[in-house]
């Protein structure tokens, strides 16, 4: 299977205020998001997830995308 890609929000630009914020694939998955699914900042670099050191935000979508991916590798295993 292949390794998920985060998605972000476009940032909101003065002159786009009343619109609504496109996705876009960001750089990697937040420390949050690995900490909703149980994972650590080693172990997701062994699986060869993409981490955004910076990023502090938590998307809902990506939590869904890594639980996903986690329950397809595991099952494979068993």
């Amino acid at each position: 299977m292949e390794v998920p890609k985060a998605e972000v929000l476009t940032p909101i630009l003065r002159k786009d205020a009343g619109k609504k914020p496109k996705r876009r694939t960001g750089k990697g998955f937040s420390k949050g998001e690995l900490e909703a699914v149980g994972l650590d900042f080693k172990r997701a670099l062994k699986l060869g997830l993409p981490i955004d050191k910076r990023r502090k935000t938590v998307h809902e979508w990506n939590v869904e995308k890594l639980r996903k991916y986690l329950s397809n590798i595991t099952g494979r295993k068993e």
